[in-house]
């Protein structure tokens, strides 16, 4: 018997999730670095967890526009950002995560991606929830750092009367003090009331915005604990950044998860995940 409520589940692609349904992987690099090496890290990770059986959801931005200096690297943008995915997405057959930061993108990024995830910062962006909801495609809110997350119910409620029941919520730390992030696992459980499924981004989770001055910070070596512990209030989804060498990442590298460290957090992932959901 499962210990857990259900949500409602979704079918993105050829991957489930919700309903009670075994714990699927959002993961994949923070940002595309190269057409090259967001494809070979997608084919690496669709390996990894088709060898453990766990559903896959390959993620990675075109662009990030939050970036803590204008030196920031952003990547390659939102035209050549797509033909890139899109590639993965038909070559690999996996679907396709990526943030939308404006509503001009919405359109020629429904076309490509599975999912248009709204970022922290902007989830309470009246008129890009809308848009994103009238586009047909698959939505994941990523609760803001500054919002508890009895707030989100009205971040569901502007995307249902807009439209969609194809609604995902991610809980990715909330700010304490500065620039430090912590994990508060109730929110995984209060969010789940919604009926949707519920994501848990173990990497930014641990990132300490800002925290090296002109970029972030992060511990990323707790993110085998963190992820351990959030899969035990039984959420439905993980969301990851994952690298083949964080410390040579163009963005996030401190909070990321090596690579090589999956296959190994996957067993202990699906134990738990099993004992909770029955």
């Amino acid at each position: 018997m499962s210990l857990i409520s259900k949500t409602r589940e979704l079918k993105i692609g050829n991957v489930a999730l919700g309903g009670g349904l075994p714990v699927a992987l959002i993961a994949g690099p923070c940002v595309i670095e190269s057409a090259q090496h967001a494809y070979d890290t997608a084919k690496s990770l669709k390996e990894i967890t088709a060898a453990q059986g766990v559903p896959f959801i390959f993620k990675a931005s075109y662009d990030k526009a939050n970036r803590s200096s204008l030196d920031s690297f952003r990547g390659p943008g939102i035209e050549e950002g797509l033909k890139v995915l899109k590639k993965i997405k038909d070559e690999l057959d996996v679907p396709i995560l990526s943030d939308v930061h404006s509503i001009e993108q919405i359109e020629p990024a429904s076309k490509v991606l599975d999912i248009l995830q709204i970022p922290a910062f902007l989830c309470r962006q009246t008129d890009l929830l809308i848009a994103a909801a009238q586009s047909g495609v698959h939505v994941n809110v990523k609760k803001g750092q500054f919002m508890a997350p009895w707030d989100m119910k009205n971040v569901v409620e502007k995307l249902e009367q807009s439209g969609t029941q194809k609604i995902l919520l991610t809980e990715r730390g909330f700010m304490f003090g500065y620039n430090n992030m912590v994990s508060d696992l109730r929110s995984l459980i209060f969010m789940r009331e919604y009926g949707y499924p519920i994501v848990y981004d173990a990497t930014h989770s641990l990132q300490l915005p800002g925290g090296q001055g002109t970029k972030s910070g992060g511990q990323s070596e707790l993110v085998p604990d963190m992820t351990r512990a959030a899969i035990a209030t039984g959420c439905d989804a993980l969301f990851m950044e994952i690298h083949p060498n964080p410390a040579e990442a163009l963005s996030d590298g401190p909070n990321m998860l090596p690579l090589d460290q999956l296959a190994k957090l996957l067993e202990h992932i699906k134990a738990i995940d099993k004992i909770v959901k029955g």
